[in-house]
């Protein structure tokens, strides 16, 4: 019984642990006793529904209209029948493979990316690449592939190429815009205050209606880029100039004497930053870069309002088809969970970049 008791004690210690843990944490006060209560009641009086609409009274096969009339749950046959719409919108229906593999690439490239060992100069190259080919892929008129106009471009591929281009090409952007408000040389400083004060001041829906209406006035039509191409500027400067603020913040957590290191060991300014200031700078400013680099992702949904089809978009035209009853809680709720994947899986690689960081340092 001896040898049985120490053989268990080991195994049993934690679990009796973390139930005294767990129930100090829920019952340990009067205050979290009703808080307990309250929310269990909650559950209890959520949960049976929500499950029922969503799982067991539910239409999902087969996807046709019919399914979802004598079902008395949610519709997902609508988002069987209608995915390939609300992923890539108007876009041709026997050329969807295209965007389909645009998607997968980028993506793809996305995850390889967040991997330290990726982190190197030719990933700038992957990139570039990368872009040059999914423009290829989307547009066509090469290689035998069908044109299609960047009007007809929607959904994910749209939202997308709107993240990728808005942030990867507005950090670097944003870093200068940051050197430069800190810099000593008036002239540099004071056009940097004004542009990242000016773009701060605006809301980023002006920005796309100037992009979208009075660039069309300014210039002629054979200056003018398509409307893809303007909302992507539009986001473009739009993110550098949030994001140098959050820069900038950084910057200032550095003390001097790194600074005073850097030069005493004859290092330049550019070599200064590059390689003594700014990896600490970026690395303080992770979580509020995070912030806004997710708000940025949540943004590129504002250009359905300059007429691309973005995600919701897409969804909404799906929901035009008179052969179904508009079942919108479950399309957008499909949308969401694409929104929700994308910012999630960016904020746990942030949290697990601060991770890494704090380790090193």
């Amino acid at each position: 019984m001896a040898v049985a008791d120490s053989l268990e004690g080991p195994s049993t210690a934690p679990a009796a642990l973390w139930a005294r843990r767990l129930a100090a944490r829920l019952f340990g006060s009067p205050l979290n006793i009703a808080l307990t209560l309250v929310v269990g009641a909650v559950l209890v009086a959520a949960v049976p529904p929500l499950l029922r609409w969503a799982v067991l009274d539910a239409a999902l096969f087969p996807a046709t209209p019919e399914s979802c009339r004598i079902h008395a749950g949610a519709c997902w046959s609508f988002i069987v029948a209608k995915h390939s719409q609300i992923l890539f919108g108007i876009y041709p229906f026997d050329e969807r493979w295209r965007p389909a593999l645009a998607c997968a690439g980028l993506l793809g490239l996305l995850i390889f990316s967040v991997r330290p060992s990726a982190w190197r100069p030719r990933l700038a190259l992957y990139w570039v690449a990368l872009l040059g080919a999914v423009q290829v892929l989307m547009g066509g008129g090469v290689l035998g592939l069908t044109p299609v106009q960047t009007a007809m471009w929607g959904g994910l591929p749209v939202t997308l190429i709107l993240t990728v281009v808005a942030i990867g090409g507005g950090f670097p952007l944003a870093v200068l815009l940051a050197l430069a408000r800190r810099s000593e040389m008036p002239a540099i400083r004071t056009f940097s205050i004004l542009f990242i004060e000016t773009t701060r001041a605006l809301p980023l829906l002006s920005i796309l209606f100037i992009a979208s209406i009075m660039l069309p006035l300014l210039l002629p039509a054979a200056l003018l880029p398509d409307k893809l191409m303007r909302a992507l500027i539009a986001l473009l400067l739009f993110a550098s100039a949030y994001m140098a603020e959050v820069l900038r913040g950084g910057l200032q957590a550095i003390p001097r004497g790194q600074y005073e290191a850097a030069a005493a060991l004859g290092l330049s300014y550019w070599q200064t930053q590059r390689l003594v200031v700014l990896p600490q700078a970026i690395a303080v400013a992770i979580p509020a870069l995070t912030n806004t680099i997710i708000v940025m992702i949540k943004n590129t949904s504002l250009v359905l309002v300059v007429g691309l089809f973005d995600l919701i978009s897409s969804g909404k035209a799906a929901l035009a088809d008179p052969s179904w009853n508009s079942p919108a809680v479950e399309t957008y709720l499909f949308i969401c969970a694409i929104y929700f994947a994308l910012c999630f899986g960016f904020g746990r690689f942030a949290d697990a970049l601060e991770h890494r960081n704090k380790v090193s340092r």
